[in-house]
């Protein structure tokens, strides 16, 4: 069995990070991960500790730690990513700030070692080396295909954006004080030992990162080493700080974090805009007019009665909502995510393939974990009526390249149909086959223009 390390404690009665012993067997295939399928996937990844399990005791409330000891699955975690990439990626081109961070911990404060502009490996080496500085490498998946096989089916399981960031820090350094993170946090260490210590949060789920003093934290709740093969798992917000124990060789690990504004209150703020405007056009009483002069004062006793009022009225509405209108959610997930995995043998996935459909042809949906399907008012500005349409958001044609950067242009692809045609659809998304004439639309004319539409975006094929 690994040895657990006990937490420090801070006199209160509380046990160490709950600790199981792995052995995953490699099944046939160079992974010993299951890459068959998103469920398949998580599941490997946080084995023997069982889905139903983690989402009940752990997700959203305390960190899991799996110490494995494996040399297959080491291995594997070894090829994710490793301190010898840096030279071959540097000479593809990348750049202090976008793609890599240089800093160090000194004295509980984060120093920046960034140059300006391109990342020279030696120039990077010799920080390393000689200054004892942390590499961050920002979102590795654009360039290492098996974190874009992993990150893809996690994205697809968490229906999130999966991001990740590799870490790799000389023996006796820290990169990062302590902090917390807005995102669900996934460790898997890749190369050497990383020392972690975990404190209880200040913030329970926080919505924002933020750095915290070490004479605000207390004593850590949970510290242990994690070695190649490992896993941890925390929650947003809670407090953690890393380095590299002296005396051993340099870390390496990759954090894989998803769940960033994902909660209640951001779904809420989406869909309740879609809900006062469909309310709005029912009911006069929220297109009358706000009291003269209402934006210029403090607001009054009698306006928040009559907000009070029409939140009640929206909610006994949302109860009866069949379509919730999903503002921009659904179309930042779609436009934002990784491309579906395929292997580099020229295949792409812009261009439709296979029979193309006709009248008498059976159909499926295919690529179902890349596609949304939302209700929304119609964003032609040229529209005055704004009617609902259905709109149809995937990422076939997302850029790997460009996934969680941030300040990279992206564009949403997919299709928009009159309300009329959600019914036909969903026939397509809830069979796993349908035949185009069973369609429910009223000529024969609509159903051949849908299923041309569905398969020139892939995203159906002829059965």
């Amino acid at each position: 069995m690994p040895k657990k390390v006990k937490p420090a404690g801070d006199g209160k009665e509380e046990g160490p990070v709950p600790c199981k012993q792995v052995k995953v067997e490699a099944a046939g295939g160079p992974s010993p991960l299951n890459l068959d399928s998103p469920s398949g996937l998580f599941e490997s990844l946080i084995s023997p500790i069982k889905t139903e399990t983690f989402f009940k005791e752990f997700w959203e409330q305390k960190p899991l730690l799996i110490q494995r000891d494996d040399p297959v699955l080491a291995t594997y975690y070894r090829s994710l990513f490793r301190l010898s990439d840096l030279k071959s990626l540097c000479s593809r081109g990348m750049y202090y700030g976008r793609d890599v961070n240089v800093c160090r911990c000194v004295n509980g404060k984060k120093k920046v070692l960034n140059k300006d502009g391109k990342v020279h490996f030696l120039q990077l080496r010799k920080d390393f080396d000689q200054k004892r500085a942390t590499i961050q490498f920002h979102q590795p998946q654009r360039f290492k295909d098996e974190l874009w096989r992993i990150q893809e089916k996690l994205e697809c399981y968490f229906g999130s954006l999966v991001g990740s960031n590799v870490y790799i820090t000389p023996a006796g350094s820290q990169g990062l004080p302590p902090h917390y993170d807005d995102v669900e946090v996934f460790i898997l260490q890749l190369e050497g030992e990383k020392h972690w210590r975990l404190y209880h949060p200040t913030v329970p789920l926080a919505r924002e990162y933020s750095l915290e003093a070490e004479d605000r934290i207390g004593r850590p709740a949970h510290e242990f080493t994690l070695k190649p093969g490992d896993l941890l798992y925390f929650p947003r917000g809670t407090i953690h700080q890393a380095d590299t124990p002296s005396g051993l060789a340099h870390s390496t690990h990759v954090t894989i974090s998803t769940y960033q504004n994902s909660s209640w209150g951001d779904f809420l703020l989406d869909t309740i805009s879609g809900l006062v405007f469909d309310t709005a056009k029912a009911d006069v009483e929220l297109r009358a007019g706000i009291p003269r002069q209402l934006l210029l004062v403090e607001t009054t006793a009698v306006a928040t009665r009559k907000l009070s009022g029409f939140l009640r009225m929206l909610a006994d509405r949302l109860e009866g909502t069949k379509e919730l209108l999903s503002a921009d959610m659904k179309k930042d997930f779609a436009m934002n995510r990784l491309p579906p995995y395929y292997l580099g043998d020229g295949v792409e996935l812009s261009t439709p393939g296979g029979q193309l459909p006709g009248l008498d042809s059976t159909v499926r949906l295919q690529f179902r974990d890349h596609v949304v399907l939302t209700v929304g008012p119609d964003q032609d500005p040229s529209d005055e009526t704004r009617e609902k349409m259905v709109y149809i958001y995937h990422s076939l044609k997302n850029r790997r390249e460009t996934h969680m950067m941030g300040n990279e242009e992206t564009e949403s692809h997919g299709l928009r149909f009159p309300l009329s045609h959600i019914d036909a659809l969903k026939q397509i998304w809830n069979s796993s086959a349908i035949s185009v004439k069973d369609l429910k639309l009223t000529t024969d004319e609509e159903k051949q223009s849908l299923v041309l539409a569905l398969w020139t975006e892939c995203l159906i094929q002829v059965v």
